[in-house]
């Protein structure tokens, strides 16, 4: 019986297979990842607590949005706030929403690209990283208090009127966060790019709905009165310039969801982000 060999700088079929999957090998290691995210949410919470006590400052700043919003003809928050005001569950499932959904949704966001789309996990985890950073420092040169506390805008603070509220009614004394970060909202930012990676790490015909999630925040953070339209717009900004900084990784048959294909050996293998 004639041993059967393969032709000189061939590979085997599972060779060739591992190969075609770079997100197999790209996983970057977990208690590194950890004490990353960690550490991120760590700066973003102390970070916005540097930026307490400029209280004149803040509402001077909050004058000057909402003249701009004016100047700009953009909706009057007021009026995504009434759909809210027709009874009491909308308000507090609004609360709800804001309070709960928006650090949970990008945990789990991380932690399932890291799971399955591993190179589209440490673009994310970079981009969020460079907005949030961008954030932190604009809530520092520019405090900015949400329209809730603006006199003369006829909102209603819908947190402490029917709660949940994450906020203290006292927003000088507010030891848990600080009230004067609206601009730009990573509520928003973030929940687009939860999105806009998932669109991007997946195949699905109905991955567009993904969409929806920053749309119900948009409404939910606009509504509550916590943010301002303008607080959305420079989220998207800062969101925009890190997606363009940090590249996106190269679409593969398994980074985009689908069996991994045969590859030929004397062909270059597009593989994720770098680690």
């Amino acid at each position: 019986m004639e041993a059967r060999t393969e032709p000189a700088g061939s590979e085997s079929e599972t060779a060739i297979r591992r190969r075609a999957s770079p997100d197999d090998t790209a996983r970057p290691p977990l208690v590194r990842e950890l004490l990353l995210v960690a550490g991120l949410f760590l700066v973003y919470k102390f970070g916005r607590l540097l930026a307490n006590g400029h209280t004149g400052e803040a509402f001077r700043n909050a004058g000057r949005v909402w003249d701009w919003e004016r100047a700009l003809r953009l909706p009057d928050e007021a009026g995504v706030q009434s759909v809210l005001l027709h009874g009491d569950g909308l308000a507090q499932l609004a609360n709800s929403y804001y309070a709960v959904v928006h650090f949970p949704a990008t945990a789990a966001f991380l932690v399932w690209l890291y799971l399955r789309r591993p190179s589209h996990y440490v673009w994310a985890r970079r981009v969020l990283a460079a907005v949030t950073a961008a954030a932190l420092l604009l809530h520092l040169v520019f405090p900015l208090a949400p329209p809730r506390l603006l006199d003369g805008t006829g909102l209603v603070d819908t947190g402490q009127v029917y709660g949940p509220t994450v906020y203290s009614a006292a927003p000088a004394t507010d030891s848990m966060a600080n009230q004067f970060a609206a601009m730009p909202s990573l509520h928003f930012g973030w929940a687009l790019m939860v999105a806009i990676g998932l669109i991007a790490a997946t195949r699905s015909r109905w991955r567009w709905l993904w969409l929806l999630h920053p749309l119900v925040t948009l409404l939910v953070i606009v509504g509550t009165a916590n943010h301002y339209w303008l607080d959305a717009a420079g989220a998207a900004a800062l969101l925009g310039l890190a997606l363009a900084a940090v590249h996106l990784p190269y679409r593969t048959t398994t980074t985009a969801g689908r069996a991994p294909e045969l590859v030929r050996t004397d062909e270059p293998v597009l593989v994720g982000a770098g680690r």
